[in-house]
């Protein structure tokens, strides 16, 4: 399995199935084997009452969500480096050649890592890998996920339209699109290291 650090990602092809890490997270590409694990971060209702699609704590809901995230194949289990716990999970998909542009999203943490900026860890070695490929990321954020959309904003991706999400299994959700470019998040990695 290949291993991804910020510092060799030049020359690469993209690929969505590989490991990504920091000094503090590592993202693991999501394996059938990993669904006890995150279900039982995912168990916590508390996760998903801004998410469009709220029961996602029952097992049964979790395990259609499960199956769309090892479907989609780029799912990741996101790790905390120095515990060892599973802490959560994130998704890069919808990869549009024409458009040069992929999505992230389908992203949730355990309640104890929320407010510790992991999220903005998980994003920008995400958005550091990503924009060696593409020139401009896509964030899904259900319309009530105002957690979310505060988060995303930070990183500097702005709201550009609403779209009705049909998720694996669920029902269609309306979300926000986001979008960051690659040459703003230059600019906005360069004022943030």
């Amino acid at each position: 399995m290949l291993q991804i650090t910020s510092e060799n990602y030049k020359g690469m092809k993209f690929n969505t199935q590989i490991i990504i890490e920091n000094k503090k997270v590592i993202l693991y590409p999501l394996q059938e084997k990993d669904f006890e694990v995150l279900y039982n971060v995912s168990s916590d209702p508390e996760i998903w009452k801004q998410h469009p699609n709220k029961d996602r704590w029952k097992k049964a809901v979790f395990k259609t969500f499960f199956n769309g995230a090892m479907q989609s194949n780029g799912a990741f289990k996101i790790v905390d480096k120095v515990t060892g716990k599973t802490i959560g999970s994130t998704r890069i998909y919808d990869y549009n050649k024409q458009d040069d542009s992929v999505f992230i999203g389908y992203t949730f943490y355990a309640v104890e890592y929320w407010g510790k900026g992991i999220n903005q860890l998980v994003k920008t070695m995400m958005l550091d890998y990503i924009f060696q490929f593409v020139s401009k990321v896509y964030f899904h954020i259900g319309a009530n996920n105002i957690r979310s959309q505060i988060a995303i904003s930070r990183i500097g991706a702005e709201k550009v339209t609403e779209q009705a999400v049909t998720y694996f299994g669920e029902a269609p959700q309306l979300n926000f699109v986001y979008e960051i470019s690659k040459e703003k998040w230059k600019q906005y990695s360069s004022c943030h290291k």
